[in-house]
């Protein structure tokens, strides 16, 4: 064996080859005795490993941590490494396959959040496979023991397409299960540096790419869309410094006060639990027994029994972020901020008969009506609306602003509007996007931060933790609706689920064997407000939470009078299905706090006396407020006309086709929705012979599916359908849920068949109800157009119905 007072060039190879131990202090060798790419790599790595480790002695951050100095955090040490090979977990990842990649690594890149492009997934001109990828001859039979025989236990083919159907569901949200969504964009209109550092407001005209979720609150996943109910509003904004998710309602207030009462509330108002009904309703004794314990609660349920927990789409919805929030700019400077998303089409609901008949007619009505009209062009858009405010501001409220069941009047602190969202595409597969997508309120990005509302608090851990056993574990964010568009880089590891491969032995911080890296971003990462508490621990809430009915008056004064109709025979049918006597007797004992006349006209549509007022849970003065008209639905009607309304245009042999054919194209040019709706299927013939197309039956879609109806002129034709009693029921419907009817020349024929008076109630002129003929067919129809884009005839209403 040959000797040297000087080291080989191979001397402490044998180390390097190795994963366990080495020299104390050795120069690395220059040869592993052997010379290919992947040894040549070695070579490289180690050395430069060292120098990595060795090019950092101390953590110079660490003094950092400590007194003031903490105040600002620094930006993380990074070292760069000589070679790229240093960081790497092997030297093979140079070795390139059509799975494992190109044999490049990324640098400072992960590949999990790009388009999602990326997973999308078309069939075209390819053959059935299994999930390895093994082609499937025969789809239809599953392996047996002759043609008659036993099937065979080794058929995987049959056991993987089984098992994995077995497995195709989730656990369910355990509240806003039943949801519909779509992407877009948000669209910020000026420069808001001076309010926020969020990144969506940095400059003029910049976009960022967004998801909306709309949802039911109470109902499982397969309940009816336009149950009565809250919705869910929540917004994924993908921004440039990671995700931001604004989780909020369509209403701006809350049930409670504190998330240490939400499992009680959900529970409450779920199905009760020794039978599992009703579902997705409130309209039973556990949910109302919580309620009339529960004097905070008066505010959400003059709300919750309004029209606008019954919308008449998600396109003609508001959404609130609920909570207060904070706005940082970059000098620190700190702002209150609440959210508030208005529809450009207007603020619209459905009436009660109508939503329930709804139910049975189309339990997918507002899923159909979004996807419909994105799928058409015709985009859903709200502008986004801040309240700004400081804590001066805040402090001088007759009411506290981290308490979720107040709101803030816009009188006393005006709308800022700030830019829009458009919603222009749909999801492509309802599973891997809607319904896997997670939001979490915890998800903020610098610029936005939390307030300390103790409601806000709680859903800041709630949400981050039902996601882990509803998708499966610690990485739903690698899912890729939940990836940001910016780079995630951290040294979180493992888990269920686990997409990431991540290069490199190191997984911790602070770190030299890899370069420092990832290293923590200092002022450029999100930073909290550094706000001064100087507090005992208590249980409890400020004197000024204690206040539980001056909202829910001011609320209740500021609705129009159909709307006060609304609210109360919303209560008296809540109320009526209650089969608990003292509960009822609470709950108007809770109204008596409210307002005289509402508490006054539930009682009397249950049969009961008006009982002595619940104890008020302060001595102080309860404030009282002007009526706000932006509380009420009148006050919004929104700026697209009629851009996506549904419009029923009767037909039978015997129509004017000239006519008929004018009036549809009218209505398409304008963004409406117009179907041709006949007695059935098939073709009637018209005046001039010409044979027109039914496009769907009065049975397959009843009148509670259309916006407006266009009756027609000709005798022939209005004798047909008069025969029919679902098209009688269909006009009657119209009627009773104040609907505009444009009616042409014979058409009055059928509305006396109907019975449908030509005047209101009160003898007056009907707005809704347009009369036409020949001579003045584009004025009627312009007129009709007029009345679709407002509100209902709610003029028409009698209680009960007298159509």
């Amino acid at each position: 064996m040959p000797t040297s007072k000087h080291p080989s060039s191979f001397d402490g190879a044998g180390s390097v080859l190795s994963t366990v131990a080495g020299p104390s202090d050795a120069k690395p060798p220059q040869s592993l005795g052997v010379s290919n790419p992947i040894a040549d790599r070695l070579l490289d790595k180690i050395p430069a490993e060292q120098e990595l480790a060795a090019a950092r002695p101390f953590n110079a951050n660490k003094a950092s941590e400590y007194g003031d100095a903490s105040r600002t955090p620094a930006v993380g040490e990074t070292f760069k490494p000589s070679t790229h090979a240093a960081t790497g977990s092997t030297t093979t990842e140079i070795i390139a396959n059509d799975k494992v990649g190109d044999g490049n690594p990324p640098k400072g890149e992960n590949a999990t959040v790009d388009p999602l492009d990326r997973v999308r997934v078309d069939p075209a001109d390819r053959h059935l496979t299994t999930n390895q990828g093994v082609p499937v001859s025969d789809n239809q039979h599953s392996l047996k023991a002759g043609l008659r025989g036993p099937t065979l236990l080794e058929d995987f083919v049959l056991r993987e397409k089984i098992s994995h159907f077995d497995h195709e569901r989730i656990p369910e949200r355990v509240v806003h299960a039943r949801g519909s969504a779509a992407h877009g964009y948000f669209e910020s209109y000026d420069n808001f540096s001076a309010l926020t550092r969020a990144i969506p407001f940095a400059k003029k005209g910049k976009r960022t790419p967004v998801f909306l979720r709309f949802s039911t609150v109470a109902g499982e996943r397969g309940s009816t869309d336009t149950a009565r109910d809250v919705r869910g509003f929540a917004v994924k904004f993908y921004t440039e410094e990671g995700n931001w998710d604004l989780v909020g309602n369509n209403m701006p207030v809350f049930f409670i006060q504190d998330a240490m009462k939400f499992p009680d509330l959900v529970h409450a108002a779920k199905p009760e639990p020794h039978h599992a009904m009703p579902q997705a309703a409130t309209a039973h004794d556990t949910f109302w027994d919580f309620a009339s314990l529960s004097p905070e609660i008066a505010h959400m349920l003059m709300w919750t029994m309004s029209d606008r927990a019954i919308p008449r789409s998600y396109r003609t919805m508001q959404g609130f972020g609920v909570h207060t929030f904070r706005l940082i700019n970059a000098q620190g400077e700190a702002r209150f901020v609440k959210f508030h998303w208005t529809p450009m089409q207007g603020t619209h609901s459905l009436v009660w008969d109508e939503a329930v008949r709804i139910s049975g007619a189309d339990s997918d009505f507002h899923r159909r009506d979004l996807w419909e009209a994105i799928e058409a062009g015709n985009f859903p858009e709200w502008e986004l609306g801040l309240q700004i405010f400081t804590e001066e501001q805040a402090a001088s409220f007759p009411f506290d602003v981290l308490d979720s069941t107040k709101l803030i009047p816009e009188e006393l602190v005006p709308l800022t509007p700030v830019g829009k969202m458009v919603l222009d595409r749909n999801p492509d597969n309802f599973f891997a996007e809607t319904e896997q997508v997670a939001f979490c309120t915890s998800h903020v990005v610098p610029g936005i931060d939390f307030s300390n509302d103790p409601l806000l608090q709680g859903r800041n851990f709630s949400y981050q933790d039902t996601q882990l056993t509803r998708l499966g574990g610690p990485n739903f964010h690698e899912i890729p609706i939940n990836s940001p568009i910016v780079q995630i880089q951290n040294n979180q590891r493992d888990g269920f689920h686990r997409q990431a491969i991540n290069r490199g032995r190191v997984n911790y911080e602070p770190n030299s064997l890899g370069g420092g890296v990832p290293y923590q971003a200092g002022p450029a990462g999100f930073t909290s407000f550094p706000e001064t508490i100087a507090a005992d621990k208590v249980r409890g809430n400020p004197e000024l939470f204690a206040d539980h009915y001056s909202q829910a008056r001011l609320f209740w004064q500021s609705q129009s009078t159909p709307e006060q109709n609304h609210i109360v025979n919303a209560f008296r049918f809540e109320l009526t299905r209650v089969q608990t006597p003292a509960v009822r007797e609470r709950v108007l004992a809770l109204l008596a706090n409210v307002d005289d006349v509402l508490v006054s006209r539930v009682a009397e549509g249950l049969g009961m006396d008006v009982p002595a007022p619940l104890p008020l849970a302060t001595d102080a003065p309860i404030p009282t407020y002007p009526p706000s008209p932006a509380l009420s639905l009148m006050s919004r009607p929104g700026v697209t006309g009629i851009k996506g309304r549904r419009v029923a245009v009767l037909i039978a042999s015997g129509v004017d086709d000239k006519a008929v054919k004018g009036q549809y194209g009218s209505l398409l040019k304008d963004g409406a929705v117009p179907r041709m709706v006949g007695n059935m299927l098939g073709k009637v013939k018209a005046l001039d012979g010409d044979p027109i197309d039914v496009e769907i039956s009065v049975e397959a879609g009843p009148s509670v599916m259309y916006d407006a109806v266009i009756v027609p002129d000709g005798d022939q034709a209005v004798a047909t359908l008069a025969k029919n009693a679902q098209v009688l029921e269909f006009l009657r419907e119209q009627y009773r849920h104040g609907k505009p009817i444009l009616v042409f020349g014979a058409g009055s024929d059928l509305l006396t068949k109907a019975m449908i008076p030509t005047t209101l109630p009160d003898g007056s002129d009907d707005p809704g109800l347009i009369m036409g003929d020949a001579a003045n067919a584009d004025a009627a129809v312009a007129a009709f157009k007029a009345a679709l884009a407002g509100f209902r005839v709610f003029a028409r209403e009698t209680d009960p119905p007298s159509v």
